[in-house]
């Protein structure tokens, strides 16, 4: 049987062992390892993401700190009511482009909401990044459909018991803070479900680009680790 299906034209039948393929583009995570365990190999590019984590600081900016340092020149990062302020210093020290950074605090749960979808569905954001009070299954899914068709990567942060609900987001990750980075388990991906967690050092170095991505001109080496300060 194995043999039969090797022989079928690529992406004729899924195979439960193997990964699907990425709807879309994907964007090299900047970690090796990370990219192994996810379809395309990399974040999706036009999808909803949700990131899980007890309390801020546990590594998620460092986690997209590769991808903050890839902004194009004509695009906007956009945190929409991070729980602190964005460390400026490390992050212009680790070479994110902070004239391309937009941070809004609305003022009301709805307006969150509101500024999230604007934000993904416009199109002039290389990614966005959310944390959103609170979310119901017909919201989420306006999200996705915002940067499904902006082909937007649109980041939620949200708490751990956000897994015990369905979402339709592309991609749930719990992360988890080590002695030395960062635990990462993959709730949901599209494929078979994950065998193991992914372990990430964050302070060894190992925020560094994917080759394949590498712009022309070099950008400083990251800080330790990044967090967010009040």
């Amino acid at each position: 049987m194995g043999q039969v299906l090797e022989r079928l034209p690529a992406g004729l039948v899924w195979q439960g062992a193997r990964l699907a393929d990425a709807r879309g583009a994907a964007l090299h995570t900047g970690f090796a390892e990370l990219d192994a365990e996810l379809p395309g190999g990399g974040w999706p590019a036009g999808a909803l993401i949700e990131l899980l984590a007890e309390h801020p600081g546990v590594g998620e900016i460092s986690l997209l700190l590769p991808l903050m340092q890839r902004t194009p020149p004509e695009r906007w990062i956009a945190w929409i009511a991070p729980p602190l302020l964005p460390y400026a210093p490390a992050l212009a020290a680790a070479g994110v482009p902070l004239e391309r950074l937009l941070l809004i605090q609305p003022a009301t749960a709805d307006e969150v909401l509101w500024a999230t979808r604007q934000a993904a569905a416009g199109g002039s954001c290389a990614l966005v990044l959310a944390w959103p009070e609170r979310l119901d299954t017909a919201a989420l899914r306006r999200l996705q459909l915002a940067a499904e068709e902006s082909a937007t990567p649109l980041f939620l942060f949200r708490a751990p018991s956000a897994a015990r609900h369905a979402s339709p987001a592309a991609l749930r990750l719990q992360l988890s803070p080590t002695a030395n980075g960062l635990r990462i388990d993959i709730l949901k991906r599209r494929g078979p479900p994950a065998a193991h967690p992914v372990h990430l050092a964050l302070h060894n170095g190992s925020l560094q680009e994917s080759p394949q991505e590498r712009p022309a001109a070099p950008v400083p080496a990251p800080p330790p680790r990044l967090t967010l300060v009040g």
